[in-house]
């Protein structure tokens, strides 16, 4: 049992010395690998045409030897048996108890499968987020998102019990309904995608409810960077009145990084995960900070659809600092920076979309929408950024747009072509916004 004093929920886990917790984590990726290559008939083909088996797996320089897998490789595997997983399962079919899919923004849907103890392990690994964040058996936590296939914060409702938070799910009920009912019973904390986190604060105040007055005092989002972006975490935190946290996972991995109360870069939970960041263009595994590539991930503990060396193709950075908290556990900085299919030569410049974002949402006069879009004028690069002015600042119209070219011209070194449009008329979205779009790529 966890003492109530504790800022932990596993403390022997979140403070082991970093010596140990690597010994953990070898021992941990060798028996998943084992377990992989004895009974998932997808790995031990994958791996026996690498030429690798348990018995190379000796420190961790051997990890790295093992064949990645990626999206595109279990979307594959769905065409084969036992359907609807294919042969990359590695428990018998009927021990799978649960089913959820991806959203499918990238391509075809990955379903994914998992026995009752992998969901187990999921609503651990989101104990440790929820703890973390400062959540406790005295909150009353609302989830406003649609209980569906996808996966999106299942795992955190019944963390959220686990840990004794009173769980108000909010699934069928509208944007109005839920702040209705949040305001109803003085809810202190919700989660959602940091669009919908904004979407909802505009919706209260449409209805003449200050979100502040609600009485939330911590958010944890997901699905997007937001949080992690310092003007959006901003907008968010003062539109609430509350703490935003943010929080990292993905349907094919699990809750692998968190935010803990410091707010201060994110912590990989690696208890439950091993990840390496490899660099985009050598291929070779980045251990120093600050430098950015790709996410290699491994869930140390998931048995029924094991995910061993999974190309994310997130694009992350080591942190060159640790947390007051005293987690041991590694440190990111700035969450995720983009997806290595997002992040794009521009002009000949590298641009992540958000570089974007931060700069847009430091302005005050804009509303939280707006739209990038990246297309061909003959042969030149051309970027269009459409914004909206909110009404009372659209006297300064001229003066803002000087200000913002001149920002992203700092930010991004990129020069933009900037649409005005009506307070309202740019796109809404209740769960992952598709504000990038790069035409160059159709």
């Amino acid at each position: 049992m966890v003492q109530r004093d504790s800022i932990y929920w596993n403390p022997i886990l979140e403070t082991m010395p970093r010596e140990k917790l690597k010994e953990l984590q070898i021992k941990k990726f060798k028996r998943i690998f084992e377990w992989a290559y004895n009974n998932s008939p997808f790995y031990r083909k994958l791996y026996k045409e690498a030429g690798i088996e348990p018995g190379d797996i000796k420190s961790y320089e051997d990890i790295k030897k093992v064949p990645k897998i990626d999206k595109a490789m279990l979307r594959d595997v769905q065409t084969r048996e036992p359907f609807p997983y294919g042969d990359i399962l590695a428990v018998p079919l009927k021990d799978i108890v649960v089913f959820r899919q991806t959203s499918g923004t990238t391509g075809t849907p990955v379903y994914q499968a998992d026995t009752w103890q992998d969901w187990e392990w999921w609503s651990e690994c989101w104990a440790y987020i929820l703890y973390a964040q400062g959540y406790r058996d005295t909150d009353r936590f609302f989830l406003p998102f649609g209980y569906n296939i996808f996966v999106a914060f299942w795992a955190a409702h019944y963390a959220a019990e686990k840990i004794g938070c009173e769980v108000i799910p909010g699934g069928v009920l509208d944007t109005e309904a839920r702040i209705l009912k949040m305001q109803e019973l003085k809810c202190t904390a919700f989660a959602a995608t940091p669009t919908y986190v904004l979407g909802m604060a505009d919706t209260a105040r449409k209805m003449g409810i200050d979100p502040r007055s609600i009485g939330i005092k911590k958010i944890t989002c997901a699905g997007e960077p937001g949080a992690s972006i310092p003007t959006t975490k901003q907008r968010m935190e003062e539109a609430w009145g509350a703490k935003v946290y943010d929080h990292i996972g993905a349907t094919e991995i699990g809750a692998w990084s968190y935010m803990c109360t410091e707010q201060k870069g994110l912590h990989v939970n690696e208890a439950f995960f091993l990840v390496e960041i490899e660099d985009t263009e050598t291929g070779e595994i980045i251990e120093e900070p600050m430098k950015q590539g790709k996410m290699i991930v491994t869930a140390l503990d998931r048995i029924g659809k094991p995910c061993i060396r999974f190309d994310s193709k997130d694009v992350i950075r080591w942190a060159d600092y640790d947390c007051p908290c005293g987690r041991t556990f590694r440190m990111i900085d700035g969450g995720v920076i983009g997806r290595a299919d997002d992040i794009t030569k521009v002009k000949g410049v590298l641009l992540a979309p958000t570089a974007i974002e931060e700069v847009v949402r430091s302005f005050k006069e804009l509303s939280d929408e707006y739209e990038v879009v990246v297309s061909k004028k003959g042969d030149i690069d051309d970027i269009l950024l459409k914004i909206e002015i909110l009404p009372e600042h659209e006297g300064k119209k001229e003066e803002i747009l000087s200000r913002l070219k001149d920002q992203l011209r700092v930010k991004t070194n990129l020069g933009y072509r900037i649409e005005v449009h009506p307070y309202g008329s740019l796109p809404r979205y209740d769960v992952k916004a598709k504000r990038f779009k790069d035409l160059r790529k159709h």
